[in-house]
This record gives structure tokens, sequence and C-alpha cells, in this order.
């Protein structure tokens, strides 16, 4: 399943009604860290179905969520558990070091 784009209309009923953990990334078409761990997020996405949804959510066109979790960088990356954050981190990072703090973070 390809990662999914979320709005700020369409957030709760994305990420804090899902039924499975969700990891949300703040993002903007002009961040360069951003379109870096933009493939490693859809090939986890892939890897990941049915156990972690991952959404993305333009910053640009979408503030109000990050306003509310008090993002201030991006890429930030949020992990809701039960409509809750769980863990959440900021940056780029290498494929295996996403997939190991989803795993953790599940």
């Amino acid at each position: 399943m390809a990662t999914v784009a979320v709005t700020d209309d369409t957030f709760d009923a994305e990420v804090r009604n899902s039924d499975i953990p969700v990891v949300v990334d703040f993002w903007a078409e002009w961040c360069g860290p951003c379109k870096q761990i933009g493939p490693a997020l859809e090939e986890l996405s892939d890897e990941l179905d049915g156990k972690v949804k991952i959404v993305k959510v333009n910053v640009d066109e979408n503030p109000g969520s990050p306003s509310q979790l008090g993002v201030r960088g991006i890429p930030a990356l949020f992990l809701f558990k039960n409509g809750e954050v769980v863990s959440n981190k900021t940056g780029a990072a290498p494929k295996a070091a996403l997939q190991g703090w989803i795993a953790e973070s599940i």
C-alpha cells in the first residue's frame, strides 16, 4: 500500500481514528531531506502493509495539524498508536533506521 496524502480535514479520520499504528510524515515540496526519505517511506509502506499505515502531510498546504503537534522542523515523523503520539523524530534517516524506529515503537 502506498503512502496516503492526509490533509488537516482528514487528519483525525486517517490518523487518530486508525485501527492500526500510523506514521505521519510532515514534509514540504522544497525540503531536500524530505525528498530523501520519501522513497524509503514508500517502500516501508508496502512492506508493512496491514501492520502500519504511513501518511504524508504537506505542511505548506496543511498548517493546522503540524501546528497542533508543535512541529518546528521537517521532515518530522510522528508515530500514532490508538490515536496518541507514542514516538517522534525529526530529520532524514536511512531506511534501516526508519524501519528500526517504527519496529521499536509499535
